[in-house]
């Protein structure tokens, strides 16, 4: 069996190819995708067959996934793009008639409001459209995303945001890495899994990061528009400061909470807790 892994070069996608050869799958069975040579190499000195492709390369892409069984669609990272990019990795997977197409998309994507969901929700309409067989890893809000502003909350002794009271089912990069790769070797995957850890507001946050490093650290909710020009100033280009303080805004609705059954289902274990995430990356 040939499982294709796109966008193997990112850190959620080279996670998973390691995931795979720890759970046995022969290392020729596994063929990566991305395009960063460098990082390819690093995949193809443990036995990985690697193809250099871009999602922009629909020629590329038919080629690459050729004689392909399962392949796990890792969403774009480049927001505004990720449509015709994931349409022509769409495109490819039907012309190879592949068993499975699984894609990385974001917690309740049928009915989030995030302006982050739309891309999302449009890719799964157009995996559904194709009839491929298919199953939608909805991922929650990555720890990284909190545990990589560590030296920033120990600077300032706060957490900024614009989530209220909300709770984020955040879980590790790893772990989400890791359900993938499992559920990629399911006979029979589930159309749709909803997966995240357990959940914590920003102020649990605040307390679990003041915790850890021993510092008095606290929540600070913003208004969204204050917020983006917050992270403006730090040096995040305005569009993407924005679409972070939506994000926010959607964490107080309720929208990046799921239950932690999903994931630990196909963990086989509980999810990687907060206070063990902030204290490795401390």
């Amino acid at each position: 069996m040939t499982l294709v892994i796109t966008g193997a070069t990112g850190q959620l996608g080279r996670l998973v190819v390691t995931s795979l050869l720890a759970r046995g799958v022969p290392a020729d069975q596994i063929r990566a995708l991305g395009r960063d040579a460098e990082r390819l190499a690093e995949l193809g000195a443990l036995g990985v067959d690697t193809r250099r492709v871009d999602y922009a390369d629909a020629a590329g892409l038919a080629d690459a996934l050729t004689g392909a069984d399962r392949v796990l669609l890792i969403s774009g990272s480049e927001v505004g793009q990720r449509l015709p990019q994931h349409q022509n990795v769409i495109a490819a997977a039907k012309a190879a008639e592949v068993g499975l197409l699984a894609y990385t998309s974001i917690a309740n994507a049928d009915s989030s409001g995030l302006i982050l969901a739309q891309e999302h929700r449009a890719t799964e309409e157009a995996i559904a459209a194709s009839g491929l067989r298919s199953t939608f890893l909805r991922n929650s809000w990555y720890l990284e995303n909190y545990t990589g502003q560590l030296p920033t909350y120990a600077e300032h002794g706060t957490v900024l945001g614009a989530a209220g009271d909300g709770r984020v089912s955040a879980a590790t990069r790893a772990d989400f890495a890791e359900a993938a790769a499992a559920a990629l070797l399911l006979d029979d995957p589930l159309p749709v899994y909803e997966l995240g850890g357990s959940a914590f507001s920003l102020k649990e946050l605040a307390a679990t990061v003041g915790e850890v490093l021993g510092k008095d650290v606290t929540y600070t909710d913003l208004p969204a528009e204050e917020l983006t020009e917050v992270l403006v100033g730090a040096g995040l280009p305005e569009p993407y400061a924005a679409v972070l303080a939506d994000a926010d805004l959607g964490l107080g609705r309720g929208e990046l909470y799921v239950e932690p059954t999903d994931l630990e289902a196909l963990l086989g274990r509980p999810a990687t807790p907060l206070a063990d995430a902030v204290r490795a990356a401390a």
